[in-house]
């Protein structure tokens, strides 16, 4: 499995202080099925703890998700800030996953590359 972010949600997580671990540990819930909202599409809402706190006072993360394949983490929020997406961003994010679930190694290296994406760090993690 390989989990990647987006540049913009890079950016939320620096800000927000959210380690790579919290998002490999959300990661592995949706692996073994806990998913804590599945909105179709390849998409999915993933709870994240604040560092140092527990996940229902924390953060809301919208992933583009392939079960054993692929993850890419693409919004966050949190909780105390919005209550939730609103249906023309869950929209765009089907559109957005059907798109990037599908591309191709070579592809995704250019946007690697280009910054678009970087890939999560899991080196203190078993796969």
């Amino acid at each position: 499995m390989r989990i990647f972010k987006n540049a913009w949600f890079v950016r939320f997580a620096r800000k927000q202080r959210i380690p790579d671990a919290a998002l490999i540990e959300a990661v592995q819930r949706a692996e073994k099925g806990l998913i804590d909202a599945d909105l179709g599409g390849g998409v999915i809402k993933q709870r994240v703890a604040r560092p140092g706190q527990g996940k229902s006072g924390g953060y809301r993360t919208i992933l583009l998700y392939r079960q054993a394949h692929r993850v890419f983490f693409v919004y966050g929020f949190a909780k105390s800030a919005r209550d939730n997406i609103d249906d023309d961003e869950e929209t765009h994010f089907r559109r957005a996953a059907h798109h990037v679930l599908g591309i191709s190694e070579e592809h995704l290296a250019e946007m690697i590359a280009k910054g678009q994406f970087s890939e999560v760090s899991n080196d203190d993690q078993d796969d």
